[in-house]
Order: structure tokens, then sequence, then C-alpha cells
């Protein structure tokens, strides 16, 4: 099969891969499966696609389609060619504003898309909560729908036609077709006439029309994946003369999970932009049973969402210092809260309709309290409520919330009776019930706590499902309301629609795919679900011993398995945040934070290497990691793959050695203390043409790179020469600063400017001898010496820094190092935390300083400029940039903005090394470097990193101050 293989890719213009590596990182989803694909392809044209399946026909595989691979079923696994039009198929082709319609490939993000649409007024109603990464041909192939399917309907309802290839290789488009259309499609002599041929000798039979209709769920549940959707096929003009609507064979392709046919462009139904005024109430309730119970009156009203959360979701929000904020709306302490949005063309309207909900509300008697939540308060309940579930889902050990029962929906009205009874299924497992549901679509997200490395649970992850399976048919719901049924829930689907109607969806698998090259084992002949599970059951845990220390996860193999395949870290730039650079310059799957994860987690597991880290293929997965630490903060599992990469190095290069040109840049504090004795000389090497040029090609350091100058003198020779003058005769407060390497010798007019700063506004500053940060260190896997540095300082700082006395920083990346990194690398983790309370970025300084009182407006010029801040990443990950935001606009007339930027791309040396430096410079294109060239030249540029700076001179030629440099010239 390799040989086979390798004439595969000379084939395609696309890239396929079957090494180890690209095969690991696409053997899981976001479910509990793992299987080994075969290989993955990149297919750049439907020419691709169609080679793809001959290729498949001819040698026993199949192929996987692949979006986002966000599937919580396990969709997307299997050990045939994964196909993933993610990178490629990204085409918006039309949007149709009369008819309100757009026509895209399947690779196009639903939120990008909307983004676009915005403009024409206009959007695509379904919207998971994945909605920032996931792609519209997963939509169609899960049929999903989101919060909003009670005012917008599901995916399905918004297919107008799909553009396919199908298992013989020819061409289909399927769409709306008249009576006539249809009977002149059952003349076809081709695999799409015997399709059409064959669905209707299926579903003419009123024995099976009965059988469809008694055994599938009912037809008002608008949130029903059973199977195949022969169900909706009946209500047409084909099989129903009495009904208006037109036969669409693209409706029963949505939701067939890529089983059928291969999608390559869709045609989708758009909604005008909803109202622009909004109201959300908050119903609090003291029991589940009452919120339920409140549902049905309340759906009387034209809701656009009707979400519930529980008490245990509530819970894991209160110690949370990120989420404190957001439960301003709470009152007591409620069982569960019914979240009810309204929306309204006026403000009058909004208070008629919010006046009538709650009418009904309480005069119900079910429950105590009803905030009403305006404009930015919403978006902060929706966000605490996601936020609950996040933290629920980031369980430390090996129990986790396991999806397999998470999915069910039936009848509305049936709605608390289910949930009743549901509770004591659960209470029988010894579970505890949490709510989290779609209310007012009738449907439960639930996972029940399980480890399933263990047989044991493994055993109750069937015995669960089978028994909610028997409660489900009972209330004739679906097992699969918007998740699919993949694999997980696939086995079932016999026994919820009879071994008749299953027949039938056997029988149309095969008319469209004879061969089976289609997404085999989802849907139709699924593997039982306890089988191909991500771990090996009852496994022997491997030891793997670090240097940092991992015990907040039991260990590093656990942090990585902290990863649940959410796919957080394929968000594109526009949706804002960090993570993950790479993945945002190259599309590669490779480049994302899960990817990197399953890879570590694969190797560890599964090398028979005496140091399991000593893999090239992980070496390559890290390779374009850039350790901005988005993930740190981002990822809702909390995957730090800055830590993870760290000690992989480490111990990759303990058995291959460390190269000549990571010892320079690890040494580059000690070269520059040499040479800033003469700072002259030194610049002119680095700038000269031919000097900089041998030591470029020296070291393998881009061509196109500037090198960093010296200052003409350091930040300590500055501070001794002054340090008596820089002391107020009746200072606010002692501070002690952080001469980071960096500042000390490449930016030292920083740090004057913040000496001075911090003087003029009456506060005094010490400077002790102290060692490096070790950032430098910590970047290339030099673990041991970053140690020793780390305990250094946390030993000359431990008896002199204190809330009173704090340690305050100018680059963020160094002095943040004592609230990340030092926590992993102290031998007294006691002394490293209590410091690590007290040391913030100069910014959070000025910031808590303003807020007691101490910094006044007043100090500065009411002269107007404009700002635009970029952050630093590490601020963005264990700080904010708010704190920046906020000191900026001390001065009245200054007019400030945050560059909606994620990483500058240029982190430390990454952006300096020749085989990085278009990566680099990509991911400075994505956000930064259009919004630095579209700002007037007057507009002041503000960036508090050192590398920033650099990669924003190398890449827009404009200089980027400092915030203190800022605040320093606006002192009166």
């Amino acid at each position: 099969m390799k040989e086979k293989l390798e004439a595969l890719e000379g084939q395609i213009e696309g890239e396929l891969f079957s090494d180890d590596l690209w095969r690991s990182i696409y053997a899981t989803d976001a479910s509990v499966y793992r299987e080994l694909p075969l290989a993955v392809c990149y297919p750049k044209s439907e020419k691709d696609i169609k080679i793809l399946i001959k290729f498949a026909s001819n040698n026993n595989t199949s192929l996987i389609p692949r979006t986002a691979g966000t599937s919580l079923a396990g969709q997307c696994v299997g050990t045939g060619i994964i196909v993933d039009v993610s990178k490629h198929f990204t085409k918006i082709l039309e949007i149709d504003t009369e008819n309100k319609t757009v026509r895209l490939q399947p690779g196009v993000i639903r939120d990008d898309l909307n983004r676009i649409l915005n403009e024409h007024g206009l959007f695509f109603g379904p919207n998971t909560s994945t909605s920032n990464r996931c792609m519209i041909g997963g939509m169609v192939g899960n049929n999903s729908s989101g919060t909003t399917s009670i005012k917008y309907g599901t995916t399905r309802e918004k297919v107008i036609s799909l553009k396919t290839i199908l298992s013989d290789g020819s061409n289909a488009e399927f769409g709306y077709i008249s009576n006539q259309a249809f009977g002149e499609k059952l003349q076809l002599q081709n695999l799409e006439g015997k399709i059409y041929r064959e669905l209707k000798e299926k579903l003419s039979s009123e024995e099976n029309q009965k059988e469809i209709k008694e055994k599938f769920p009912p037809r008002e549940m608008h949130r029903r994946n059973t199977g195949y959707a022969i169900d909706d096929l009946l209500y047409n003009q084909v099989f129903d003369p009495g009904e208006a609507e037109e036969f669409n064979l693209a409706k029963f392709l949505a939701g067939s999970e890529g089983t059928l046919a291969f999608t390559t462009e869709i045609t989708l139904q758009l909604d005008n932009l909803p109202p622009p005024k909004a109201a959300m109430v908050a119903a609090h309730y003291n029991s589940i049973e009452a919120c339920l119970q409140a549902v049905v009156p309340a759906m009387q009203h034209p809701l656009f969402t009707c979400e519930m959360m529980d008490k245990t979701i509530l819970d894991c929000t209160k110690q949370n210092l990120k989420y404190k904020e957001n439960r301003f709306f709470i009152d007591g302490d409620p069982k569960a809260i019914l979240m009810l949005e309204l929306r309204a063309n006026s403000d009058e309207e909004l208070q008629k309709q919010t006046k009538k909900l709650l009418y009904t509300l309480e005069s119900s008697g079910l429950g105590y309290a009803f905030p009403v939540l305006y404009g930015e308060q919403i978006d902060l309940a929706l966000e605490l409520r996601k936020a609950g579930l996040g933290l629920l889902g980031n369980i430390t050990g090996d129990r986790k919330a396991v999806a397999c029962i998470e999915d069910t929906a039936v009848a509305l009205p049936k709605l608390a009776s289910y949930i009743d009874e549901f509770t004591k299924v659960m209470s029988r497992y010894k579970q505890d019930a949490v709510y989290y549901a779609h209310a007012g679509a009738g449907e439960l997200h639930l996972r029940p706590i399980l480890d399933i490395k263990k047989s044991e649970d493994v055993k109750l992850f069937r015995s669960i499902t089978e028994d909610v399976a028997r409660l489900v048919k009972k209330y004739n719901g679906s097992m699969s309301g918007e998740h699919g049924d993949g694999r997980v829930r696939a086995e079932f689907i016999e026994y919820m629609i009879g071994p008749k109607n299953y027949q039938i969806l056997r029988e149309l698998k095969f008319t469209f795919d004879p061969q089976n090259i289609f997404n085999p084992g989802k849907i139709i002949d699924a593997a039982p679900m306890d089988t191909s599970f991500r771990y090996e059951v009852d496994r022997e845990e491997p030891e793997i011993n670090t240097l940092m220390n991992f015990s907040e996860t039991q260990g590093i193999l656990r942090l990585a398995e902290q990863c649940n395949g959410s796919g957080d870290c394929r968000k594109s730039s526009e949706s804002g945040g960090t993570m993950c650079p790479s993945y945002r310059a190259t599309k590669n799957e490779k480049d994302t934070t899960r990817a990197r994860a399953n890879a570590l987690r694969e190797f560890l597991t599964n090398s028979e290497k005496k140091n399991r880290f000593d893999n090239a293929e992980l070496k390559e997965v890290f390779d374009l990691c850039i350790s901005c630490k988005g993930c740190k903060s981002e990822c809702p599992s909390s995957v730090d793959v800055a830590a993870l990469k760290a000690e992989f190095q480490y111990q990759y290069q303990k058995e291959n050695g460390f190269t000549r040109r990571n010892k320079m840049f690890v040494n580059n504090a000690k070269m520059n203390r040499l040479g800033s004795k003469m700072p002259g000389i030194s610049n002119f090497f680095f700038k000269n043409n031919i000097t900089s040029g041998i030591a470029k090609k020296a070291f393998g350091i881009a061509k196109e790179r500037s090198l960093p100058q010296l200052s003409s003198q350091t930040l300590w020779s500055y501070y001794k020469k002054n340090r008596r003058r820089l002391i107020p005769e009746n200072p606010i407060k002692k501070v002690y600063l952080f001469n980071d390497e960096f500042t000390n010798y490449l930016d030292a007019e920083i740090g004057i400017d913040a000496l001075e700063l911090l003087f003029k506004l009456n506060y005094q500053v010490e400077i002790i001898e102290h060692e490096e940060s070790g950032r430098s260190h910590l970047s290339k896997g030099f673990l041991e010496e970053a140690k020793e540095l780390a305990n250094k300082n946390i030993w000359l700082f431990k008896d002199i820094i204190s809330e009173e006395t704090p340690l305050i920083g100018i680059e963020p990346s160094a002095v943040l190092s004592f609230r990340d990194e030092y926590l992993r690398l102290a031998e007294d983790k006691t002394e490293a935390e209590a410091l690590a309370n007290n040391c913030m970025i100069i910014e959070e300084f000025l910031k808590k300083e303003v807020s007691l009182g101490n910094i006044k407006a007043s100090s500065f010029t009411s002269e107007e400029k404009e700002i635009k801040i970029h952050g630093h990443c590490h601020q963005k990950a264990l700080s904010n940039t708010a704190v920046t935001f906020s000191i900026l606009n001390l001065p009245e007339n200054y007019k400030v903005t945050i560059i909606p930027s994620g990483c500058c791309g240029m982190a430390g040396s990454f952006g300096y090394e020749e085989e990085h430096y278009q990566v680099s410079m990509s991911i400075g294109e994505q956000t930064l470097f259009p919004a630095v060239r579209k700002a007037p030249k007057e507009t002041i540029i503000s960036a508090n990193g050192t590398s920033c700076r650099h990669q924003i001179k190398d890449g827009t030629q404009r200089t980027a101050l400092h915030p203190v440099s800022i605040l320093r010239k606006a002192l009166i």
C-alpha cells in the first residue's frame, strides 16, 4: 500500500500524508474514539476528490470527509483516508441578496460567513457552540442547530441544494425539483437515476410510509437526527400531493454524516439579521421541576433562545476569578435558570414583549426572581453558561465527562416527565445529573463522569447508554438531537426506529455507495459503541519523568490528554484571540494546539524508546509552536502547549544535542553584556550588511531580518548613576523593578522612561542585582539552566517582595515568568506562589494605583492623540490588555483603541530563524500589519513587548512605543 499511496500523491494537486505523525493527529476527533487512518489528504479540486474515490474503490479502502473535526460522536474517525476540505475548499462563491441565498464551499467557517453576510443585512441562522471554527460542510453533514433553532431552525431546513460527487465519481446536484423533473430523474441510466428509483420504490409503499411515521420521532421535534431523514422525504409533492413543497434530496443528505456522497458546494437559505434590540429574562427557580414546567408557557412567546443551566454549572464559576463578575445577575442560590431571549426593532416593542413574558413567568408562581438583562449583560450571561460547562469538563485525572447520551431530545410537552425519569436513571448509576438543556427545543445535554481507561467504567458507558436509549424510545424521542449518530449512537438506530426502517436505511446507503467507501461504520453497520477507544482499556500507565513540575494535572501525559478535541485552536484570526498563530498561517491541522497534544499523547503512550520524547515526529509537530501561550487561557481544557514544548525540547535535546544556534540565542544576554561595553562597535557589526550577513548565515538567521541594536548605556548603569536622585521625598510606596535582560541591554531607554515616570508619580523604585529571567532558556528547552535561574531569582526576591512592595516588570515575557514557568521550576513551590502573587507587568501596577486614587489624570497632558495598542501574547494569556488600555486613557484627550491582533509572529527567536521567517511574517500579516499600515502616521502605535516592537518595525517600518514611554512623554 505504501507504493500505491506514493503513486496517489503524484496524481493529485493537493497534499497527501501517510506518515505516523499525520495519521496519529487525525486518529481522533472530539469523541472518545481513536482509529489510525491510512492517510490524510487536503484535496485542492474536485478532480482530486474523484481521484481519491477511484483509489478507494480500487484498493478496498474508504474516504472519511472532514472539516474542523469537532464531532462528538466519532463521525470523523476511520481507517481509510481522511479527506480534509478545510484548507482549500473555503470559497464563498456567490451571495444573492435578492433571494437571500449564499453559494459556498464546505470549508467556510460559520462565523466567518456571517461576518461577511452582515454587510448585506443577512445571516445563516443555525449556530453551534463551535461556530467560530465549525464549517458549513460539517454543519450540513451533522444537521447542526444550536441555541437559536427555535427561531431559525436546523441546517437541514436551510439547505437549498448540494453539488456532490457520487461513489462512482460522477457529479450530481441535488435540490428542489418539480414532479415532472422527479420523473425525468427516474429515467436517468446512471447512479443518480438509480438513487431516485430506489427512493421512489421505498417511499411510495404505503406500508413503509406507515412504518416510518409510526417509528420515527414525531415531526414537530425539529431536533431529530436519527439515521437518515427518510421521514422528512415523505412530506413533499412527490410522496404527498397535499404538500406544497417540492422534493429535495439535499434534505436527505443533510445529516447523513458524509456516508452517501461527497459534497463540494452548498447553497443555503439565509435570514435577515435578527432585530437589533435584545432583552434576556434570566428566570430563577428553586427546583429543576419548576424550571421545566415553565418552558411550555414561556415558549408561547416569540423567543429567540430558551436555554437552561443548573446549579452545578453555576457553582463551577463561583470561585473562578475570571468569571466572578459575570454572576452579577444571580439572585440567591437557584437550582436552575431559564435564559429567555427576546428581540425587537424598537425599545418600545421590546419592552412590550418583555412585559408580557414577565407576566407569564410571574403569574405561574414557579420562579422566584426574573432579572432582565440587556446589551452586553446578555453576552456576559451566555459566556457564564459556556464557562461553567467548560470548567465542568476540565476535570483533573482520568475521570472525564464522556459524550454518549448528551444529545437526547423529546417533544416539548414531554420534557419535564422525561427529565424526571432521566434523573432516576442517573441516580441508579450514582451519577450527578447536570442539566444543560436547549429547553425550548426539548433537548438535554448531559455527560456521565467516567474513566474509560478502566473496563468497569467501559461497562457503565454501555449500560448507561442502553438504559437511556430505552427511556428515549419510551418517549418516542431522538437519541441524536443535533450531534449526530456517528458511531457512539449508530448502534441504537435499529432499536430506535425498528428493523424494517433500518433495513430501508441500509438499502439506501448501499444504493448510493455500493462499495461502502464513504465514511463506513457511521449510521449504518456501526461497530459496537464500546470499541476503538482513545485509550487502551486497563492499560498500565506509562511512567514519564519530567524536569518541570506537572503535578497539577497528575503528570505531563495527563496534561496532553486534557485535550478533548473541541478544536478551539482552529478558529480564524477574524474570530479574535491568539490561539493558534501558526495554524492560522498554514491552515494545517499539524500546527494546532490539538495536534500537538494528540501527538504528544500518542508518542508518550506508544513509543518503545527509553526516552519517549525522542521522536522526530514530535520535533516536527512542535516546530511551529511559537509558545505564545494563547492555549493557556483560550483552550477550554487549559492545555498549556508552551509548557509541553519546553519539556519536549529539553528531553529531545538531551538525546540529540543542543544546536549552535540555540546555544547562541540562549546566551544572548551574556553576549549583550560583553557587547554593551562597546555598544558603538557592536552595533556597527550588527548593522553593517557584510558583517551582519556573515553572522546571519553562520547561525541560520533570516537574511531579511534586522538585528537588534544595543542601547548606548544599560539600564543598570543608568540606575546606579541616578539612584539617589530617583528617591522622592515622601514616596507613596516602594516598588522593585525587574531589570530584565532585554530592557537592560536592548531597550534601556524604555527602562529609563519607567524609572522617570514612576519617580515623577511619587514612587520609589529599587533595582537589585538579580539573574536574567530565563525566558530565552525556556523558549529553547534549556530547562536545567532555566531552573537554576528561576530558583536564584525566587531566593533573591522572596523576602523583599510583598503586596506592599511588589515586583514590576517592563517586558511581559520576562516578569510574567514568575507567574507561570517559575511555578513549574521552583524547588519551593510555596515560596514561588507567594512571590508570583505580587509580580506584575508595569501596566497592572499603574492601573491598580489609579484605582486606589494614587495616580490621577490631572498629572498628564490634555493634548489630543490617537493610540493603537498591540498587546503581548503572554500578557493576554496571563494578564489582560485592558490594563494597558486603561492607563493609556489617563490623559483625558487620548483616544485609545486595541488592535484585535493575535500574536505578532516574532515570538522571541522564532521570527529570526530562516526556516520560520515566512511563517512569522504571515502571522503578522493576519491582523497586526494591516492595522498598523492603515493607521495614520500621527497615530501612536503602542506595543509593550520587545519582540512585538521589532516585528512591527520589520513588517511595517513603523516604530512602536512602550506604554511607559508614551505616559512619560504625557506627564505635565
